[in-house]
This record gives C-alpha cells, sequence and structure tokens, in this order.
C-alpha cells in the first residue's frame, strides 16, 4: 500500500472515532444535561456523578450580593442520597441549600438525578459572593453526600450572563441616588434686615467751636411785630 493510501487509511479511521465519541456523549446521563456546556466540570465517586458544575457571581463585577453553585447530581445507586452540605475549601463563605419545594432536605433519588440552579429547582446560594473565586479562575467545591461522602471537584467561576443568567443569583438593585432636596436655603444668620422708619431724621447737631444761632426772645418778637 503507498504512502498516500495509508494516510488516508488513517485519517479517515480518526474521523470514525470522534465521531463515535460524540455519539457517545449525547447518550445516557449527559442527554439530560445538553442544555450545559459539556466542557464544565465533571466526576464521579462510586454511583454518584456531578457534571456541569459551575459558580456564578453576579452579572457585573463591582455588584454586591450573592453567588450560587448550579451542578447536574446523578445517582446510579440502589439507595436515595441526600445532599447535605456544599462546601468551598479556602472561603469561609457559607452555602445555603435550598430543596425545589423550598424545604426539606435535597434528595437524590436512586437512579435519578437532581438539578441545582435555575428557577424551580433546588437552590445552593453563596451567601457572601464577593468573596469566592475571581470570574475566570476556579473555585473548589465539596458535595457532601449521605451515602458516598464528599465528592470534590475545581469548578469554573463565571458571572450570571449570556447562558448563565437563567442559573445565576439575582442581581442586587443598586441604592438610587440621592436626590436634591426642593426646600430654599435658608438665610445666613446675622444678615442685615432693612426696615424703614416712620419718623423724620434729628438735625445734625453744630460742631465743636461754631455758634449756635441766636433765638429771639418773646420781647423782641413781639416790637418786631408793632414796628410792621
Amino acid at each position: 500500500m503507498s504512502r498516500s493510501l495509508r494516510r488516508g487509511a488513517l485519517a479517515a479511521t480518526a474521523i470514525v472515532f470522534s465521531i463515535a465519541s460524540l455519539s457517545a456523549c449525547g447518550a445516557g446521563n449527559d442527554a439530560q444535561t445538553l442544555g450545559v456546556k459539556p466542557d464544565n466540570a465533571a466526576t464521579s465517586v462510586g454511583t454518584v456523578k456531578v457534571q456541569n458544575a459551575v459558580v456564578i457571581t453576579q452579572p457585573k463585577p463591582d455588584a454586591e450580593g450573592p453567588a450560587v453553585v448550579s451542578a447536574m447530581l446523578f445517582n446510579n445507586g440502589a439507595k436515595a442520597e441526600t445532599l447535605e452540605a456544599i462546601e468551598l475549601p479556602g472561603s469561609n463563605a457559607p452555602v445555603k441549600l435550598t430543596a425545589a419545594g423550598g424545604s426539606g432536605p435535597i434528595t437524590v433519588p436512586a437512579g435519578g438525578s437532581v438539578l441545582i440552579g435555575g428557577k424551580g429547582n433546588a437552590s445552593a446560594v453563596i451567601e457572601k459572593g464577593r468573596e469566592t473565586a475571581k470570574n475566570g479562575g476556579a473555585q473548589e467545591v465539596v458535595f457532601k453526600l449521605s451515602e458516598t461522602g464528599d465528592v470534590r471537584l475545581e469548578a469554573f467561576v463565571v458571572p450570571a450572563t449570556s447562558y448563565f443568567a437563567g442559573y445565576g443569583p439575582e442581581e442586587v438593585p443598586q441604592k438610587p441616588a440621592e436626590q436634591p432636596s426642593s426646600t430654599p436655603p435658608a438665610p445666613p444668620s446675622g444678615a442685615p434686615t432693612a426696615s424703614p422708619s416712620g419718623s423724620p431724621a434729628a438735625p445734625d447737631a453744630p460742631a465743636e467751636g461754631d455758634e449756635a444761632p441766636e433765638v429771639p426772645s418773646d420781647s423782641a418778637s413781639a416790637s418786631h411785630g408793632e414796628d410792621h
């Protein structure tokens, strides 16, 4: 066989294996989570498999508020598993678990699965979201199960944008800016208040050294009247 034919055969074989691998990924448990990107963290311990684990933060980098853990848990065992806790090693941020019904533990039924994250599903809320790893990094996540024990993996940290917007935490509204007061400012203290007076001004007093005008006496006034 010529070299060119050998190369063609090897290339065809590689394509067949690639297609077979993709077909296998579309079956079984993976088929239930096609809505989640397949390159997210996944691992398995015993009969429990965790897929598509991510830590989703607020959509805006500077926003205050919680983050969440989103993941798909599969139980291929014969007994139901209870998710007792989720821990984030290296972080002091607690994770609050809530079942889909709003009360009770998160249970992964035997032969079934549970989706954590998204509207109407179970939730795992990181109350101190700013204390988790930064977007684009990775955060170790430990799923503590009643029968299997600890299931550890490294989860990507992504903001609640694009696809992850439907699985991320609720955006915390920003505080409104303070509005200026409409009350006019008070006048400054000590300002003169001019109020005109109705009384006439007194005549100026004579300067020192000037002679005061003579005031005629009553007799002089009387004689002056007789002359006229």
